[in-house]
């Protein structure tokens, strides 16, 4: 990569380098920043702050983000600060450290002059957050040169980086909006004294901070605390400016919950030791303390350590990074519970979205295939007019393949290789061309799915799709079946050689591979379908009895919903004694989890059973996983898991979608909605969804006799195309009366 620049030809992991790069303009101008690095950095123009990143990218690609801004005329100053990981994460694969900086005036390339600077007050490699992510903070900032950021700063005894330094090739244009910074200011909850308990605080740090006495009645006071509730699960950074006597310690730590009415660093199912605090010590005065890299958590605590005289709190923020603005889509029906869980989804969706559609801010930040290809897009499209955090999910996880062909279920950082998730892969593409009208993603990822379905088609046997090598996820406790051939896995497979013809039809190629083996394959799951009915519901099994459903090969729909309905009703939370999924490794037929719902619950709502579904809303989101206080969704129906997963937000999408009754089918025309209308029992209801070619779809009905009276306001023409095959065209204010069925 050329004019890659870093201080030294190379250095150990978890250091630091600071850059200042000088530039001047002859006049006023708008110009373009285009920035790329090996790991996190914060950027500053003429001392505020500018940007944060990179945004993450498979080594193959490197993209650089965009900030454009305008700018008077004369000198200025961009100072960057940058943390060299130097190892994997669940966000990056390891790279030699670089900073890559262009600056653009006019469409030309303009000079810049670099200085840089190694930051020696980084203690390093002290904790890691956990396995999947960075490195705890530990720095004394008496180490770090004060307002070096600063236009005005005497950087005369810095050097200049080397050049050149990255061997990647060079970095394209990242096809995503900036994300966002949104300031919260914070009020404490609890406060008090504080007294350590354990000492030799870096020998583990996170039961160092857990077991600090907070109330001081045995113990003499050394310093104090104060907890913040941040509202919900937030990504972001604490950003405090306090008056403290040099060397007094100060610690932020974040966490999903309270333990025992404080906040434990520990981050839960880390597969490791995890510390998701940061560490700082004073140099003396007035001064902004503000870790460099995001963390997430929903409480947040700080402890000054070793002072009580002198502190002072003059500021206290909190600095939330996410990608969308909070949405203008709207739900109401009348029941305040209903709208509550459909508020909850999209927020949980928020907090799961920055550069990436992320599996939770906290733990990981992993960019998974199975996010996208279920809840994620669906509640996207509900609530979002951008949906390119989507679209980019799919085309890293083509970027970073095995070396089969097979796509990536997570990446581009710490790649992991699901089988199940190729098959949703293939099934999202051409969903997103459905939520979107995109096709371009069609032709961009033809040769990609091509070498995925080969990777998959090396493991067909006459009696079916035996076991891929990889990690074959359907849902948290489903236990595989006995032998190579699982049912439901292939019933994943059959889904995705449809959704491959439908793609292949689209792009005028030849479909008869997909179309063949679609076929053999569902007839080989009519028979093996049929072999375990014979033996009952239970032998078929719930996962396997939805995924059939789906693909049309249940000969008794009625009865198939009805086994269904039994087996949500006798599974935790609507059964209180049923077991609980409490490890993510343990199986067991009585589980359900939110994020299947998400298959489950339209087969119900599309044979009339609505009241059914919206019951278990209530129940399993409103009275269970709200229960405490809680404002994000739980990863599964227990607590012990992550507190933020936005693949639990399925009511959001299904009560904007089936209760105001459009759903997109843009892969047939840009604007043209499917009128699906399952009310159930609700008596009225209105609500805002995004058109794709911009603006807002207002809707609202409410009953009338035997029918519900629809009132649709639409700036932007649309076209409604009724179950009749009838087609509307629909601009304004349109009203009509559609009957409702018994």
């Amino acid at each position: 990569m050329r004019n890659s620049l870093w201080p030294s030809p190379s250095c150990e992991p978890d250091t630091y380098a600071l850059f200042r790069g000088s530039f001047s303009l002859p006049r006023a101008a708008e110009v373009e920043f285009r920035v790329v690095g090996s790991a996190w950095y914060l950027a500053w123009l003429d001392g505020q702050p500018l940007l944060e990143g990179p945004l993450r990218f498979a080594l193959d690609r490197p993209e650089y983000q965009i900030h454009r801004e305008t700018l008077r005329a004369g000198e200025h100053l961009l100072g960057f600060h940058l943390h060299h990981i130097g190892l994997e994460t669940r966000i990056l694969k390891d790279t030699a450290p670089f900073l890559w900086c262009e600056l653009h005036v006019d469409g030309e390339r303009h000079p810049m002059t670099w200085r840089c600077k190694p930051l020696c007050s980084q203690e390093s490699q002290t904790h890691r957050i956990n396995p999947q992510l960075g490195w705890a903070e530990w720095r004394d900032t008496r180490l770090d040169p004060e307002g070096w950021e600063l236009p005005g700063y005497d950087d005369s005894s810095w050097g200049e980086p080397l050049c050149d330094v990255s061997p990647l090739p060079e970095p394209s244009p990242a096809d995503l909006a900036a994300v966002k910074t949104f300031h919260h200011p914070l009020t404490p909850i609890a406060e008090g004294p504080l007294a350590t308990t354990f000492a030799y605080p870096r020998d583990d740090p996170s039961w160092a901070f857990y077991s600090r006495d907070r109330s001081c009645t045995s113990l003499p006071a050394r310093g104090l605390w104060r907890r913040y509730d941040l509202g919900r699960v937030r990504l972001g950074r604490a950003s405090f400016r306090m008056e403290l006597p040099a060397g007094t310690v100060v610690e932020f730590a974040l966490a999903e919950s309270l333990t025992e009415g404080r906040v434990g660093p520990q981050i839960n199912l880390s597969l490791g030791p995890s510390c998701n605090l940061d560490r700082f010590i004073a140099r003396g005065g007035e001064q902004t303390f503000e870790p460099l890299t995001p963390k997430g958590g929903r409480f947040l605590e700080v402890h000054v350590v070793n002072a009580t005289e002198g502190v002072r709190f003059l500021r206290e923020d909190y600095l939330e990074r996410c990608y969308h603005d909070p949405s203008d889509a709207a739900f109401s029906c009348g029941d305040p519970l209903l709208e509550t869980i459909w508020q909850v989804g999209i927020e949980t969706y928020r907090a799961c979205a920055e550069d990436a559609l992320i599996d939770n801010p906290t733990r990981e930040r992993g960019q998974w295939v199975g996010d996208v290809a279920s809840v994620g897009m669906a509640i996207a499209s509900a609530a979002f007019h951008d949906l390119r955090l989507c679209r980019r999910t799919l085309v890293q996880a083509a970027l970073c393949p095995r070396e089969d062909g097979l796509v990536a279920g997570m990446s581009p950082g710490g790649c992991v290789y699901l089988p199940s998730y190729a098959f949703q892969w293939a099934v999202a593409v051409e969903e997103y061309v459905r939520h979107t009208g995109d096709r371009s993603v069609f032709e961009e990822l033809w040769e990609p799915a091509q070498r995925n379905l080969a990777a998959i088609r090396a493991y067909w046997k006459p009696d079916g799709l035996h076991s891929v090598a990889g990690w074959n996820f359907v849902d948290w406790g489903y236990r595989a079946e006995e032998g190579p051939v699982d049912t439901a896995c292939n019933l994943h497979y059959l889904w995705c050689l449809r959704a491959m013809e439908r793609w292949a039809l689209a792009l005028g190629r030849n479909t008869s591979e997909f179309t063949e083996q679609a076929e053999v394959l569902a007839e080989l799951l009519r028979e093996r379908i049929a072999g375990k009915l014979s033996l009952g519901w239970e032998q078929l099994g719930y996962h396997c009895a939805v995924l059939a459903m789906h693909m049309g090969l249940i000969n008794e729909p009625a009865a198939c919903l009805d086994f269904m309905e039994r087996h949500l009703e006798n599974c935790f939370p609507n059964c209180p004694d049923a077991p609980r999924n409490d490890d993510p490794n343990g199986y067991n037929s009585r589980l359900i989890t939110p994020y299947f719902a998400h298959y489950t619950m339209p087969l119900l709502i599309e044979a009339g059973r609505m009241d059914f579904v919206l019951d278990q809303f209530r129940k399993c989101w409103g009275g269970f996983m709200l229960e405490e206080g809680r404002t994000t969704w739980v990863e599964v129906f227990d607590t012990r898991w992550t507190h933020c997963h936005q693949w639990s937000g399925c009511p959001t999408w299904l009560l904007s979608r089936y209760v105001l009754g459009l759903h997109p089918a843009f892969q047939s025309e840009i604007g043209l909605f499917d009128f699906r209308f399952e009310p159930g029992s609700l008596q009225q209801a209105s609500g805002r969804i995004p058109h794709p070619l911009g603006g807002w779809i207002d809707i609202q009905w409410h009953r009338d006799g035997g029918a519900s009276l629809f009132t649709i306001d639409s700036p932007t023409p649309l076209r409604l195309r009724f179950p009749s095959g009838k087609i509307e065209e629909m601009q304004g204010s349109y009203t009509f009366s559609h009957p409702i069925s018994p």
